[in-house]
């Protein structure tokens, strides 16, 4: 059998991520930049994307009303991925921020007006964790 070369032998495969990673759209350079360092920072690749993208396709769903699921993960849940906002949000400088605080006042004007207020949630959760939830 033959041989592989040493060289061969010493070369590490290269990995893919796991997933690919979103990229924010409609956002100015200088809102993506500020994002993708706080995304270095803590939140991970992409994160901001990713909620942004659930977010928004959460709202997307037919009917007057929507409920809020269940989740069986955090990845899945539209709140958790409303609470990545917020803290990309706060992490943010002002002047990167205002763009994306834009958008997301926008979405969560329609969450406000497609989802019940719950009167039974606790109130010191954030207004977003006080809608009625799925049976």
């Amino acid at each position: 059998m033959p041989r592989k070369p040493p060289g061969a032998v010493r070369v590490v495969p290269r990995q893919r991520p796991a997933r690919p990673v979103r990229r924010l759209q409609g956002l100015p350079r200088r809102t993506r930049a500020a994002v993708h360092r706080i995304e270095a920072l803590g939140l991970g690749p992409g994160a901001v994307a990713e909620a942004l993208h659930q977010y928004e396709g959460f709202l997307r769903r037919p009917g007057r009303y929507l409920y809020v699921p269940w989740p069986t993960c955090p990845c899945c849940d539209p709140l958790y991925a409303r609470d990545v906002l917020e803290t990309a949000l706060h992490r943010l400088p002002r002047p990167a921020r205002t763009p994306l605080r834009v958008l997301v006042d926008r979405l969560d004007e329609e969450f406000r007006r497609r989802t019940l207020p719950d009167p039974l949630a606790a109130h010191p959760a954030p207004w977003w964790h006080r809608r009625l939830r799925a049976d």
